[in-house]
């Protein structure tokens, strides 16, 4: 018997982690019963005056925003990571250890819009955002103790964001978090064997392939991975290999911020509706080295599965044994690319 991807369970594997992801699309096809989201379909204000992150309101600790008019910035006031955290290390018969980890986190408000996410705004005005982003990953990353900058954005209620104004975060820290971890590590062993970055390969395959090619512009292509895990999850990737937000041109600085207006209203098309996701980039560490085999690249990790209200969970056997997914990449590519590039409140 031949195995058949669109029918039979079988295994994925990560290359950027190495991790495998078990597919069992015949499951797609079972009656949900489940837990269905209530969706929050009001519209909102272009300003709150409740809101802690809208222009000239107050926020916590008796600081205030000032009347901005495009991005803002700001230190978190209630930061995950301190600066002038002691970088003592404990370690108790090798079972009880612990680091002091120093850090700074920022909040970055995208627009002073409150009713404005990514993919109802301009392309011009993402660009700011995108402009934003690199200012501030080489402001902290010139920093002597900052080693990795992760830029992300928590959109949407169910994925735990406590402001309903469009924002995104960054955490700068001392230790290069896990997930790079991971895949610093997978993409300097193909460099050393291959000669090139992992993804220029993987890009190149997937343009050759076409099956879960979402969107493309000049400078970024957008695929759902051949081993996604969250249903509609997709992979932003440079066609051209750099590695940091600072190497990149004008020109590929307002590609980033088109593919990015292209793939966010993709997602709110889908089931019309402000869709949710945390999405962030892997740039590579801001150590002090070259690092030619990090290829700089983009993660959305949408937790939708069926419809607006019901939502993929990551528990039982997902959690103790293997991620695993009903819905092939191949199906969730077609569904995505075939949706219009206009949003749905056009």
């Amino acid at each position: 018997m031949t195995l058949d991807l669109t029918n039979h369970p079988h295994r994925r594997l990560n290359p950027l982690t190495g991790e495998w992801i078990q597919v069992s699309p015949h499951r797609a096809r079972r009656p949900w019963q489940g837990k269905k989201e209530s969706t929050s379909a009001a519209q909102k204000a272009e300003y709150a005056s409740d809101c802690y992150l809208c222009p000239g309101n107050e926020r916590a600790r008796e600081a205030k925003n000032p009347e901005y008019d495009s991005t803002f910035v700001f230190t978190n006031d209630f930061s995950a990571l301190k600066p002038d955290t002691p970088s003592e290390y404990r370690n108790a018969g090798d079972l009880l250890v612990a680091k002091g980890e120093k850090g700074i986190c920022r909040v970055i408000c995208f627009s002073p819009r409150h009713d404005l996410t990514l993919p109802e705004m301009e392309t011009s005005q993402i660009r700011q955002v995108v402009d934003l982003w690199t200012r501030e990953y080489r402001e902290l990353g010139n920093r002597d103790y900052i080693n990795y900058v992760q830029i992300f954005e928590n959109k949407g209620e169910i994925m735990g964001c406590s402001n309903p104004h469009p924002h995104g975060q960054i955490w700068a820290q001392e230790t290069i978090p896990d997930e790079p971890v991971k895949e610093w590590k997978r993409q300097a062993e193909y460099y050393k064997k291959h000669g090139q970055t992992l993804l220029t390969d993987y890009m190149d395959l997937e343009l050759e392939q076409e099956e879960r090619m979402v969107v493309e512009n000049e400078h970024f292509v957008v695929v759902v991975p051949y081993w996604a895990f969250w249903p509609f999850e997709t992979l932003v990737i440079s066609r051209r290999p750099f590695s940091r937000f600072t190497d990149m041109t004008d020109e590929e600085q307002g590609g980033l911020a088109d593919i990015i207006k292209q793939i966010t209203v993709k997602y709110d098309n889908l089931f019309e509706v402000s869709f949710p996701y945390s999405a962030g980039f892997h740039p590579a560490p801001t150590d002090g080295e070259e690092h030619p085999e990090w290829h700089f690249h983009m993660h959305f990790y949408p937790p939708l599965l069926r419809s607006a209200t019901i939502k993929k969970f990551r528990v039982g056997y997902e959690m103790l044994g293997n991620p695993q997914r009903d819905i092939t990449p191949e199906a969730s590519t077609k569904l995505l690319k075939e949706l219009s590039p206009e949003h749905y409140k056009k």
